[in-house]
């Protein structure tokens, strides 16, 4: 049924394409100017029915000529037969039919030489549409000769060939237009979801570091439970030792859950064709991008800068992403209306150095000492609920995984900014080689 349904919308869509044929070729082929002299006109119902073949490739060309051609004669011919005589119908027909031929020319042409398959070469569309055009005319030409007997000479056919090469080219230059556009409209499709994708790994990156040291606790864990159950054995305490021996079973369990997860994220992210390592410029980006988005949910102005000191090597994509982002995406939420957010990142010898700060309230006294701590907060969603408070905690153990580690600046000495974490971490641990 859906499939059904599917068909009837296509085959809908390109009966709608047909008929603006039917209706948008004649028209245009009447609005038309002499540039030499003589009966030679120029009109837009080629360049119309060039461009909707180029364009669209839900149209078959044959049907598109045999559409267009029809609709020009009738066309014509109405307007004769309204303009001269209504009782010369035929003689309306007989001196307006060669132009189908043209069209159909034109149409059955295009196919054959695949000219839609082109948009590589453009010279050649360009040069082939010529080519397309110049027979066509001469074809229509070779129909009306039957009627006004008139023969070709070599005047008409240079003037035929120079419309064709104006006309042909004009269309090309018209739909590259719409080619470019469509490219850039693609490539900034692409990289927005390049974008998504990052802060997706970058945020199961932070998940798999937890996963990470839930399991080594839980082995640490069940190393001790079991040690324990050895001694309560030992000491005749059955009951306890059952206790500990079943808390060490359970702890191996969920060290066992956790790995089938660790490996399907794992497998999740190796699937996505994105670069583990960038140029610090490129996560920056990503980050500001993102965070402005952020902030342009919750109904807040500010503004991100970002200042890049010095040559930097590629850097570990997620790990650096993960612990910025987790900052920024702080400051955002710390800013009540409008502020700044300013990333600075600089490197002393090799050391990387990263300061995050923000135009926020600031951190209250009696806070600063316990911002690192698992589960401290002081974020609430709306409805009243606390945050888990691992955001700082994580960023803190990661870094030291590293070797690399972050402060809170102390209050006053920020320089505008109420809020500013400054991370050091070695280059080595970031790059390729590390």
């Amino acid at each position: 049924m859906i499939e059904k349904k599917r068909w009837g919308g296509i085959l809908k869509e390109r009966l709608i394409l047909y008929l603006l044929i039917m209706i948008a070729v004649p028209i245009g082929g009447e609005m038309k100017f002499y540039p030499f002299e003589g009966e030679m006109r120029v009109s837009l119902g080629t360049p119309i029915f060039f461009f909707t073949l180029l364009w669209s490739k839900k149209l078959h060309p044959l049907l598109a000529g045999l559409a267009a051609g029809s609709a020009v004669v009738l066309f014509r011919v109405v307007l004769f037969s309204l303009t001269v005589n209504t009782n010369l119908l035929f003689e309306g027909f007989l001196q307006h039919f060669p132009v189908f031929f043209y069209y159909l020319t034109f149409a059955l042409l295009f196919y054959l030489f695949k000219i839609n398959t082109l948009f590589n070469r453009p010279f050649l569309v360009g040069l082939l549409g010529v080519i397309v055009e110049v027979t066509a005319s001469m074809m229509e030409i070779f129909f009306r000769s039957f009627i006004s007997q008139s023969q070709i000479n070599l005047e008409t056919f240079l003037t035929i060939g120079m419309i064709a090469i104006i006309r042909s080219f004009f269309v090309l230059g018209f739909f590259n237009i719409f080619v470019i556009r469509e490219a850039k409209l693609s490539e900034d499709q692409q990289r927005n979801r390049n974008e998504q994708m990052l802060m997706l790994i970058s945020n199961l990156y932070v998940e798999m570091i937890q996963l990470k040291k839930t399991m080594k606790n839980a082995e640490e864990l069940t190393a001790v439970s079991y040690t324990l159950y050895r001694e309560l054995k030992e000491k005749k305490q059955d009951e306890h030792a059952h206790s500990a021996l079943k808390i060490a079973g359970e702890l191996h369990e969920i060290k066992k859950d956790n790995q089938r997860i660790y490996a399907g994220l794992t497998k999740l992210m190796v699937k996505e064709n994105i670069s583990d390592f960038m140029d610090i410029e490129g996560i920056l980006k990503v980050i500001t991008k993102c965070n402005g988005n952020y902030a342009e949910s919750l109904g807040k102005s500010i503004e991100f800068t970002s200042i890049v000191a010095g040559e930097h090597p590629p850097y570990h994509t997620f790990m650096l992403l993960s612990v910025i982002n987790n900052l920024a995406t702080n400051a955002v939420e710390a800013i009540h209306h409008t502020g700044d957010i300013r990333l600075d990142i600089a490197r002393n010898q090799d050391t990387l150095v990263i300061q995050v700060k923000d135009t926020g309230p600031g951190i209250d006294s009696r806070n600063r000492q316990h911002v690192f701590e698992p589960g401290f907060t002081t974020k609430f969603s709306q409805e009243g609920n606390a945050s888990n408070g691992i955001g700082l905690s994580y960023v803190k153990s990661a870094l030291e995984n590293i070797g690399g580690k972050i402060i809170l600046e102390p209050y006053g000495l920020t320089n505008g900014f109420n809020t500013v974490f400054i991370i050091e971490v070695p280059i080595g641990s970031l790059t390729l080689g590390g």
